[in-house]
């Protein structure tokens, strides 16, 4: 098997909310300026983005994305797999959506892991959660943004066990958004 990376990465409030309890991220909209930071230059975000081999995402974020796309921000994921862990009925407007349901474990060694080199997971608290849980993932990047919302659905859905992590990188940027990145660290089986 060639070396595969999962990666867990979703954007949150400073105070761990990736959404409103209604599922809306209006707050990401944030007007703070940090003058010392680093630009996010759309030619760095482009090489960037052209690493990651495919995404997984749940059905919330995957209709939060449907619902940017019909507002004319554009498809954020380009013409990358995208695979939609759900048990529902949703509209599939691309050939680059796939549907997946069933054991989270088996899809990501079986059938992903074998294919794609860079495997990201834009998920919500429950999938990050499961993920974590399972041992699955290599790294978590976490980007945080200078706001507090109070109350909202947050990152990671409950952990039964602590998951050791390492700082590898963190990046502050112009927009006030700061970037962690964590490698994951192996832990024994429970």
């Amino acid at each position: 098997m060639h070396d595969s990376r999962v990666t867990i990465h979703m954007v949150a409030s400073l105070d761990g909310f990736i959404a409103r309890k209604d599922g809306s991220v209006d707050w990401m909209e944030t007007p703070d300026e940090f003058p010392a930071g680093d630009t996010l230059d759309p030619e760095f975000v482009e090489a960037f983005l052209k690493t990651i081999d495919c995404y997984v995402m749940g059905s919330r974020t995957y209709q939060t994305a449907l619902g940017f796309e019909s507002k004319g921000f554009g498809w954020a994921y380009g013409d990358k797999p995208v695979f939609v862990l759900t048990t529902r009925d949703l509209p599939r407007h691309r050939d680059t959506v796939a549907f997946h349901s069933g054991d989270l474990a088996r899809f990501v060694t079986e059938q992903l892991r074998p294919k794609f080199r860079s495997i990201w997971f834009v998920v919500g608290g429950a999938l990050s959660g499961d993920c974590l849980r399972l041992g699955l993932a290599n790294e978590v990047r976490y980007s945080i943004l200078p706001v507090l919302i109070g109350d909202g659905i947050p990152f990671f859905g409950r952990l039964d066990k602590d998951i050791p992590l390492h700082l590898s990188e963190v990046k502050a940027y112009t927009s006030g958004m700061v970037a962690l990145r964590y490698d994951v660290r192996p832990t024994a089986p429970s």
